[in-house]
């Protein structure tokens, strides 16, 4: 053999020979994520993982998310079926069990539950009905992707993607469409990771600068009694009420009575830090590679993608629109920018109500205001995934 002819075969084993246009544009489409959460900052802890998940699972060759090749074959010795493993599967294929399974959701509800004081909502209970408000457009979507012709379970799946809560869409998801797992896991967590791009210009469009400048009074200080009572009577009444949310707001409560007990401050730190930061590695990594281009370059996929788009605008606009009817009934003490948090994605949304309401007044300060919607919003999507489940589960 000529060195031409290693020169060829060695070119046609790399990745290079085997790369084709679909792979090519999704390590484009993971590159852009990777500039928007390094460069830009947009939310990194989230991005950089499902962009750099997205990356390893578009490499040709690499077979990180192949599954394990398992052969049926007889026994030589006792002649009965027995099942031999030919091929180990891909180091994420296994991480994505927790996905598929539906345990990692539930792990970060415990961890955002840790790291979450639900005060802001206990002081001020209204801000439940703009967590409700913001909810529609989980419905709404679900009309609509019913009406273009997904199934039942199909269209609930889409439709929990307007909660802008990746956990709740993953667990729904894996419950109701596991095939659809792929591009509801991405778009979940892509629009949450974009938040602060996709929000700002609806909340402008839907309000006046008169609006955005309230300044809203201080909250009133929550009781530790309150907090602690809080945690265990949400998670005894949803739970008894519809019990196919236990899970997820069981856990999320649970977090949060870690935090708020003040007792086992080890169980919520471990929770709140080492816990749900392994977790959001394996969930982000492994979210990421199910964007591979054979399954992800699709019309039925990005249907997906542009219906998840369209849910979460609504949630946003009606949470908003929401804010701006208390703005009417308070007689302008309530900043309406604050009903856009209602869409969950804690604590990013209300980051984004506070950045906006500082645009428009320095002196604004919205950001415990608006966390109270947030929480209701989380709440209220693990709300919206289990009556879902309720009618689609079977």
């Amino acid at each position: 053999m000529n060195l031409g002819q290693i020169l060829l075969e060695f070119f046609q084993s790399t990745g290079i020979a085997a790369i084709t246009w679909g792979q090519a544009l999704m390590l484009l489409v993971s590159c852009i994520l990777l500039y928007l959460a390094i460069a830009k900052g947009f939310e990194p802890l989230l991005l950089i993982p499902i962009a750099f998940g997205m990356l390893l699972a578009n490499l040709p060759e690499a077979g990180l998310m192949a599954p394990p090749v398992v052969q049926i074959a007889p026994d030589p010795i006792t002649g009965e079926l027995v099942s031999t493993t030919i091929e180990n599967g891909g180091l994420l294929y296994y991480l994505y069990q927790g996905v598929k399974l539906g345990i990692y959701p539930p792990l970060i509800f415990l961890g955002v539950g840790a790291m979450t004081d639900f005060g802001p909502l206990i002081a001020n209970p209204k801000s439940i009905l703009l967590g409700a408000a913001a909810q529609f457009g989980i419905f709404a979507t679900f009309i609509g992707a019913t009406l273009l012709g997904f199934t039942g379970p199909e269209a609930a799946s889409i439709g929990i993607i307007g909660g802008a809560d990746g956990p709740t869409a993953l667990f729904l998801t894996s419950k109701l469409a596991p095939h659809l797992l792929g591009p509801i896991a991405v778009a979940a967590y892509s629009y949450m990771a974009l938040v602060p791009i996709i929000q700002p210009p609806i909340m402008k469009a839907l309000t006046t600068k008169t609006e955005r400048e309230v300044v809203m009074g201080q909250l009133r200080t929550v009781s530790k009694k309150e907090k602690v009572i809080f945690p265990i009577m949400v998670t005894l009444l949803v739970s008894l009420l519809l019990p196919s949310a236990a899970s997820l707001v069981g856990m999320l409560m649970l977090g949060n009575l870690f935090r708020e007990s003040l007792v086992v401050d080890r169980l919520s730190k471990t929770a709140q830090n080492e816990m749900v930061n392994i977790v959001t590695i394996f969930l982000g990594t492994t979210v990421g590679a199910t964007a591979n281009a054979e399954t992800f370059l699709t019309v039925r996929t990005l249907s997906i993608i542009a219906l998840g788009l369209i849910a979460f605008s609504i949630g946003t606009a009606t949470g908003v629109v929401f804010g701006k009817i208390m703005y009417k009934i308070s007689g302008g003490k309530i900043n309406p920018l604050i009903g856009s948090a209602g869409v969950s994605a804690v604590p990013m949304a209300a980051r984004v109500s506070q950045k906006v309401g500082q645009e428009a007044n320095p002196r604004n300060f919205l950001l415990m205001h608006a966390m109270g919607p947030n929480v209701a919003g989380v709440i209220g999507s693990a709300i919206a995934a289990g009556l879902l489940l309720n009618l689609f589960g079977g």
